[in-house]
């Protein structure tokens, strides 16, 4: 697997008000934009979990911290998925 590394600076008071050391905030904001990403349908489940950095057991489970639901589907593709049963 090829990687690339990704910089990003902040100032050293969002960090403070986080309470949060760098390696630790760095976990969080990419659990919190794979969460987002899958809820917005712009990456799958596997696909969010390896953004994460987690399993995606892992992946399941923080969804519910972030409010997001593990099934996203709507109405109309619940309604047709039934109907293909």
């Amino acid at each position: 697997m090829s990687t690339v590394q990704i910089s990003i600076e902040m100032d050293r008071s969002v960090l403070s008000a986080m309470r949060q050391d760098p390696p630790n905030f760095a976990r969080e904001m990419r659990l919190a934009a794979a969460a987002k990403w899958y809820e917005l349908g712009r990456v799958s489940q596997g696909k969010a979990a390896e953004i994460a950095g987690v399993s995606r057991a892992e992946f399941l489970t923080a969804l519910a911290s972030y409010g997001v639901s593990p099934w996203q589907y709507d109405a109309d593709e619940v309604v047709q998925e039934v109907g293909n049963a």
